[in-house]
Parts: structure tokens; C-alpha cells; sequence
């Protein structure tokens, strides 16, 4: 008699092993243009594997655009820019009707939220308002314009950049659009050996130029699936909850259920790329400062690592 649920986990670790060998192809490939940041670059494919969203924050000019760029490349992905501005309208972001005089109709003329990959430059440069216009896309994979609803590309995936430098030049993002972004992580600047690589490199022609893909927007969608039938045991998900709620009682606003998703999806995207097809606590740990810390808010700061970090200190694996 043949075991279904022997049958049914082979073909899981062989998905994880798939999403494993994926994952190590476009982070090479990315180390070709980026130098120095290989768990930035393991980051954002977590993320895109879980299908999620990241926000980059550093100083200006260590490589946010092009890592950005080189990921959409590397899978062979469309790739958009915003570039975030004071006077940016919402309609710049989602798309708008235009009417066409020849047809005597109004047309849609997308805009660049329509990609695979979507760089949200200097996103803090915006207001509010303009800020706003990634809420439902952003959740939901569509954007409605004049009560038309479209679905947007899959894979998609939005990098947000936003320089921790000139505050008084900027805006604070919305709690509601921090919340949506499943990580939030930072470059820093390179070592010296990493600078005088990269300086080495980028003498002649940018290595962008010459990057090839080397997956497809369809392996990616596989990825994904293979990550939802990761396994999570109850134990691991109770202790998520507990983290939680820790976080609920030390801050003035803790980690939302959206954020414990997060941070679990995030777990089952690095299972997989361990080749793992269940998730462990070193998993969520592993990756809840990132999921985590951007989404809490404490009397005088805004930042939430303590919180994080006191949760992981203090909270038992059972």
C-alpha cells in the first residue's frame, strides 16, 4: 500500500530544495552588482518569495536603486520606477484615464505600480496623500481607478527607499503603509575592502548592464507556492502569538495581527531557503527584528528593536 503522506512530504522537500537552489541563483547573481550586502540581498528575496513588501532606509548612495534593479533583472521581471516628490499626485503612482480624441473614449494609461518589480525612490519625499496611493495595491495586488479595479503583475513586489537624512525635507510614512511592508532593513556603508571592490568594478561599465536573468517570473510564483505548504506547527504558532502580545505590553502600539503573518510567512521563506519544509523558532527569530520592529511605536521613539529584543529575550519556546 503506497503512504499518501510519505508521497505528500517527498514532493515537499523536493519544492523546498527548488526554492533553496532558486533563492541561491538570483542572490549570486545580485553579488555581481551589489558588493557587501548578502543578507540585504537574502532579505528582499525572503520577502519576495513571501510575497511581501520592504522598505530600504540608509544615506544616500550605497546602492538601494541598483539592488533593486538588479533584483527585478535577475528574474528576468518588468521593472518600474517612482521617484518619489513633493508634487507627485496619486494618479502618477496608480495610472489615470485619458481621453482619446480619434475614439471619443477615455483610455487607461497605466501606471508604474504595473510591474514585477516596483522601486519606490525617496517614498518619504511624498506626502500622505501620494503615500496613500500604495495602500490597496500593496494589499490587495490592485489598483481601482474611477471605480475600475485592475490586477497588477504577479510576481509583484514593492522596494521602498526612503534616506534617514534631512527629516525636516521629508514626511513620516503612515502607520497604515508601514504595516504593509513586511520588512524594513538597512544597507550601511561597506567595509573597506567591499568599497575598494566595488571601486574595482564600477571603473568601467556598470555591471548592471551586463546582468543577465536567471529565473523567470514564473519560478518565482512556483517559489511561492512551495512556501505556503511549509509546515508550522502549532507550538511555533503559539509562540508568534506570545511575541505579540509582548510586544502589546511593553509599547504603545505593538505588533498588529498583520504583523504576526508577516513574521510567520517570513519564517516559512526562510525554511525554505534552508531547504526546510517546517518551520523552527530559530526562524522566527531569525527574522522578527526585520518583520517586526518598524511596525511598534514607544513613548519618545520609533524604533521598536528594544521591544523586539526584550520579546526574544524574555518570552519561553515551549
Amino acid at each position: 500500500m503506497t503512504d499518501v503522506h510519505a508521497d505528500a512530504d517527498f514532493d515537499r522537500e523536493q519544492s523546498v530544495e527548488a526554492v533553496s537552489d532558486l533563492a541561491a541563483r538570483i542572490s549570486e547573481n545580485v553579488e555581481r552588482v551589489i558588493v557587501g550586502h548578502h543578507d540585504a540581498i537574502e532579505d528582499i528575496v525572503v520577502t519576495m518569495f513571501a510575497r511581501g513588501h520592504l522598505l530600504l532606509e540608509d544615506v544616500p548612495g550605497v546602492g538601494k536603486t541598483m539592488l533593486a534593479r538588479a533584483i527585478a533583472t535577475s528574474i528576468e521581471g518588468s521593472f518600474e520606477r517612482i521617484q518619489f516628490t513633493p508634487d507627485l499626485l496619486p494618479s502618477d503612482v496608480t495610472g489615470v484615464n485619458v481621453f482619446n480624441q480619434k475614439t471619443n473614449e477615455f483610455e487607461f494609461r497605466e501606471g508604474p505600480v504595473f510591474g514585477n518589480v516596483v522601486l519606490g525612490d525617496e517614498i518619504n519625499r511624498a506626502p500622505p496623500k501620494t503615500q496613500a496611493a500604495l495602500l490597496e495595491v500593496m494589499e490587495e495586488l490592485q489598483v481601482t481607478v474611477d471605480g475600475v479595479t485592475r490586477q497588477v503583475p504577479n510576481p509583484f513586489t514593492v522596494i521602498a527607499t526612503q534616506n534617514d537624512v534631512e527629516p525636516d525635507r521629508t514626511y513620516d510614512l503612515p502607520l497604515a503603509e508601514l504595516d504593509r511592508f513586511m520588512k524594513k532593513i538597512h544597507l550601511g556603508y561597506p567595509s573597506e575592502a567591499e568599497e575598494t571592490e566595488l571601486l574595482g568594478r564600477l571603473a568601467g561599465h556598470h555591471p548592471i548592464e551586463s546582468l543577465e536573468p536567471v529565473a523567470t517570473a514564473a519560478e518565482v510564483r512556483t517559489a511561492r507556492e512551495a512556501i505556503l505548504d511549509v509546515r508550522v506547527s502549532e507550538p511555533v504558532r503559539r509562540y508568534v502569538s506570545r511575541l505579540a502580545a509582548d510586544t502589546r505590553d511593553r509599547a504603545n502600539l505593538g505588533v498588529s495581527p498583520r504583523g504576526s503573518l508577516a513574521l510567520v510567512r517570513a519564517a516559512q521563506a526562510r525554511a525554505a531557503l534552508d531547504a526546510r519544509d517546517y518551520v523552527v523558532p530559530d526562524d522566527v527569530q531569525r527574522e522578527a527584528q526585520s518583520v517586526w520592529a518598524h511596525r511598534i511605536r514607544t513613548t519618545g521613539s520609533n524604533d521598536g528593536r528594544d521591544v523586539v529584543e526584550r520579546a526574544l529575550d524574555f518570552v519561553p519556546v515551549e
